[in-house]
């Protein structure tokens, strides 16, 4: 697609107050794909102002109206699914496979979802004499990152737009190209004018001044937790609410009696997925001490077919492939066994980051505790079941998490005791309509499904 050099708000494509701009690179062969604006306060305040003056016209019609917009979007994106995965590949570097299969498929699943629940979900209820509304929250600040452009993009606004709320949204600076088409789709789907808006820019700057207006009643950011825990205390000065998808740093139990081989080999596309750049992604693969030399020669074997360039793409930018070698080397340092990859480059151009396998990495180690978001993964070893629940429960983070064991009741049984807000069971299946979100520093509030829905709705009751 050509990137636009404006801002869409109020239905239309505006030019940006200001005239800097944010160039838009090519991890792969880092080469120039477009740029776009860089907008500040003044465009944001624009576009908060259409959204709330769109706001009275869009959550006033039945729930049904909305649904079928909603399905209409949903269409769009299901007719520009090549378009989408070809942005995607362009600007954030990844494989061209994978963006047709998750980074354009996924949001589509995650639209339809949405419209459905639009039309099902009760938004009126009955309790003892009470009559209790469920009414939009108002005008929503969307922050989305780079690491899945419009999923992330599509899991806030569809949501936002299904309870009736307007949306501003600032995608991140890495990959704006897709949130430009995102603004098309809406466009050509028929939504009202305002009641969906976009503003490129940076974050300390549109990010920031999206976070503290004063015509914004919730804040809805993904992203790392220092910046979630900055957001959180300025929407709290302002008694405003939040819902904060954050870091993580999950873990892979392999129980003894798994299927080991396949625990491994999903465990390691876990987290070659994406580059390693998923905040979900089972990091830490902990293994009974009896398997544990197994396990780490099973791993070694699998990360193999990960050849950067083919099937394994770059990090999103110098800075992060900076900041992931940089963890690769406190590794080394901190005296944990490198088996698989490294800190040297593995070609000559590019964001690229060599597969890499720790193992004798133990939970106190820098590298256990902190989340890396590259292609790295760490092997800890275990002794009993309750060695493996401590280490498992022992960080800051509790975004999701994964477990293996014989059979299903006894994965079901270590997965109750996880600190962590979504754990996968014996390689269960992803499902649009599950909440996900993290306990701990992992964030406040829930996305997808009707949990999701619930995040964007405050309740009104009436008394008889």
């Amino acid at each position: 697609m050509k990137a636009h050099d404006g801002m869409y708000i109020g239905g239309e494509w505006r030019p940006a107050r200001g005239r800097d701009t944010i160039t838009v690179v090519n991890p792969a062969d880092e080469r120039v794909v477009g740029q776009v604006p860089a907008g500040g306060a003044g465009d944001v305040d624009d576009a908060v102002r259409a959204a709330r003056a769109a706001l009275p016209g869009w959550a006033a019609p039945p729930p049904a109206e909305r649904a079928a917009r909603i399905a209409a979007l949903r269409d769009v994106l299901a007719a520009r699914q090549d378009e989408i995965a070809e942005t995607v590949t362009a600007e954030l570097g990844s494989p061209l496979p994978f963006s047709r299969s998750v980074h354009a498929a996924l949001p589509v699943a995650v639209a339809g979802s949405y419209a459905e629940l639009a039309a099902s979900h009760t938004f009126e209820e009955t309790l003892g004499n009470s009559t209790v509304l469920h009414e939009p929250v108002g005008v929503v600040g969307a922050i989305t990152p780079w690491n899945y452009p419009l999923h992330q993009i599509v899991a806030k606004v569809a949501p936002a737009l299904a309870a009736g709320c307007a949306v501003v949204l600032k995608p991140a600076e890495d990959t704006p190209l897709t949130a430009q088409l995102f603004a098309e789709a809406v466009h050509e789907a028929g939504l009202p004018a305002g009641v969906f808006n976009l503003v490129t820019g940076l974050g300390p700057v549109a990010g920031q001044a999206l976070a503290e207006h004063e015509g914004v009643d919730l804040v809805s950011f993904t992203g790392s937790t220092a910046v979630g825990a900055r957001i959180g205390a300025v929407a709290s000065a302002a008694v405003k609410r939040v819902a904060l998808e954050l870091g993580g740093k999950s873990a892979n139990v392999i129980l003894p009696g798994a299927d080991l081989a396949r625990a491994v080999h999903v465990g390691v596309a876990n987290v070659m997925a994406n580059s390693g750049q998923t905040c979900s992604a089972w990091t830490r693969m902990l293994v009974d001490a009896e398997r544990y030399e197994e396990a780490v020669a099973l791993a070694a074997t699998a990360l193999a077919k990960y050849v950067p360039g083919e099937r394994i793409g770059p990090v999103v930018s110098a800075k992060q492939r900076a900041r992931v070698r940089g963890y690769i080397e406190k590794g080394v340092e901190e005296g944990a066994r490198l088996v698989v990859g490294g800190p040297e480059a593995p070609m000559e151009r590019g964001y690229y980051v060599s597969p890499t396998l720790f193992a004798d990495v133990t939970p106190d180690m820098t590298i256990a505790q902190e989340e890396i978001f590259g292609p790295v993964l760490c092997v800890l070893r275990y002794e009993d079941v309750e060695d493996a629940l401590r280490i498992a429960n022992g960080t800051v983070y509790g975004l999701a998490g994964a477990v293996w064991a014989a059979d299903d009741a006894e994965a079901v049984a270590f997965a109750r005791r996880m600190d962590t807000g979504q754990v996968d069971i014996n390689g269960g299946r992803f499902n649009p309509l599950a909440p996900f979100g993290g306990y701990k520093r992992s964030g406040v509030g829930r996305e997808l499904g009707p949990h999701g829905l619930a995040e964007y709705l405050q309740t009104k009751s009436l008394q008889l």
